[in-house]
């Protein structure tokens, strides 16, 4: 199996962009992207398949709970995918919670939300009142896994016609071994559905414990898609995804204040860049016929890598 790899995009324009390089390619983008058009604006038709991220690590991150019902949710997704095509949408992610410690308890809340380092923490969503006692990490967990197991059955409820994805939420393998056990109590075979999201890996896609959390659960025979999994995780594990999506070359651009060559835009980097995404995308999709050279000084690691996958 060679897993799929969506091409995470900053601009949701790329979806009705015409673009030879993007024929091949499945877009991964965020909701909170599209929701930055006015409702009375109409999406143009999608020109390329995608899946929709649902903008949760954001909105845990700076505000520490979702801010719109599921109801809500659920009629947003729906007019994007009626106005985009419902046969570009690939799946569409649900309002799960994410687990990482950091973004349970908060971290840096002193330095405020627009911050990178600011996580606001879950007390409220958690149903903590100021004064009582912080939850240890399992309660909190726990209490995430349900609210998220609860949000995939709501939105399938109330818009059945939208193919949502069930999302394993947790911290360590045990975790998601019983997330995956709070799916089947509720009547959800997990290996019957084409996907199953894995949250709660970004930043930690590339450590032992997560590969042994994926062949885990790939073993059990669930189609896994690793939410931000960079090139060094799916080094080493991506042949026990059917996909991934990231966009780590905005980050590397911007953070490595690169702008190549061919490119003509007006911007001092790529970060925002479609021919600098695409320049990434195959580069990292696409066996190299020979060794890489060493990188240079100053060279990005996920500049350098080729990512090598099993053919199907």
């Amino acid at each position: 199996m060679r897993a799929r790899f969506f091409l995470g995009t900053p601009e949701p324009s790329w979806l009705w962009r015409p673009h030879p390089g993007l024929d091949t390619v499945a877009l991964f983008v965020s909701r909170a992207r599209l929701a930055r058009r006015s409702p009375n604006r109409v999406i143009p038709k999608a020109l390329h398949d995608f899946a929709l991220d649902s903008g949760g690590f954001t909105e845990l991150k700076k505000f520490g709970r979702w801010r719109m019902t599921a109801a809500e949710y659920a009629a947003e997704v729906r007019r994007y995918r009626a106005q985009l095509g419902p046969e570009r949408m690939l799946w569409a992610a649900p309002q799960d919670c994410m687990c990482e410690p950091w973004v349970v308890y908060g971290r840096d809340q002193h330095l405020g939300p627009t911050h990178e380092r600011f996580f606001h923490g879950t007390r409220e969503l958690r149903g903590l009142k100021p004064g009582d006692d912080e939850q240890d990490l399992l309660t909190a967990v726990r209490i995430h896994q349900r609210l998220t197991v609860a949000n995939f059955l709501e939105l399938r409820r109330i818009a059945p016609e939208v193919p949502w994805i069930p999302v394993l939420q947790g911290w360590t393998l045990a975790d998601y071994l019983h997330c995956v056990r709070l799916y089947e109590a509720a009547g959800v075979d997990l290996g019957a559905v084409p996907v199953v999201g894995l949250g709660s890996v970004c930043r930690r896609e590339d450590t032992d414990e997560i590969a042994q959390i994926v062949g885990t659960l790939s073993a059990l025979g669930l189609r896994l898609h690793g939410f931000g999994v960079k090139t060094e995780g799916l080094s080493m594990y991506g042949e026990q995804l059917a996909s991934a999506d990231s966009q780590a070359w905005s980050y590397g651009y911007r953070k490595r204040k690169i702008r190549l060559p061919q490119c003509t835009h007006r911007a001092k980097t790529c970060g925002w860049c479609l021919e600098g995404a695409l320049a990434w995308y195959e580069r990292i999709t696409q066996p190299s016929p020979e060794p890489e050279p060493e990188p240079g000084p100053g060279a990005a690691s996920w500049q350098q890598m080729a990512l090598e996958l099993p053919a199907a």
